[in-house]
């Protein structure tokens, strides 16, 4: 199996449904960052994955007709996932964000690892070590931080099509498709996820030829 396309193997990097240039998504992450550390600057409420208004978000994104308005909802539950409320943390993830946005892969995965010492029940940070570990090639220590993501967000759509990518490049593609299918389950209005799964199928098909 020759595996996904290189543009489309990064994209449970970039936290955005739609297939594009690996900055288009950064750019997104990023800008949701910001906006965290102004709220947190402005004495907003700590959040993470246990804030109570990702249940009204959650059920909102599954209901959502079309990408269009499933994007600000989107936007919303990673700017919620991204503050720790941990000052130290979100320092942190700053620094490993711009990093990641960098190609700085190196110092991207010291600043998230140091997050998951300091704030292990956190998923993000997890999930962006996972990010980090998947670009590097390590495959199966990025499923590992996957699994420490869901087991502290179980709807985290951005980790499930992680693993559904991570399975995709291990050449698992019933293990891609499974994982590509919960997180459009979560968020349905993922084009790019919708064509990886398209992808999985496919090869699922041709093997039984």
């Amino acid at each position: 199996m020759a595996g996904l396309p290189a543009r489309r193997k990064q994209r449970f990097s970039l936290g955005t449904p739609e297939p594009g240039p690996i900055i288009a998504g950064m750019k997104l992450w990023v800008g949701a960052l910001v906006v965290v550390l102004f709220a947190m600057l402005a004495g907003a409420a700590p959040a993470d994955q246990e804030d109570p208004r990702l249940d009204k978000l959650f059920q909102q994104l599954k209901t959502a007709a079309n990408t269009e308005s499933s994007q600000p909802i989107e936007e919303q539950i990673w700017e919620i996932w991204l503050e720790s409320g941990d000052q130290n943390v979100d320092a942190l993830m700053a620094i490993g964000v711009a990093a990641l946005n960098d190609s700085d892969y190196d110092q991207a995965y010291r600043a998230f690892s140091r997050i998951v010492v300091l704030a292990p029940n956190f998923a993000e940070g997890w999930n962006k070590r996972a990010t980090v570990l998947y670009l590097m090639g390590r495959y199966d220590d990025s499923i590992k931080d996957i699994a420490k993501t869901l087991a502290l967000e179980p709807r985290h759509f951005g980790a499930l099509s992680g693993l559904g990518l991570c399975n995709a490049q291990l050449k698992k593609e019933q293990e891609a498709l499974d994982a590509f299918e919960k997180a459009l389950a979560i968020n349905p209005n993922m084009p790019g996820i919708k064509l990886d799964a398209d992808e999985m199928k496919k090869q699922l098909g041709d093997k039984q030829i």
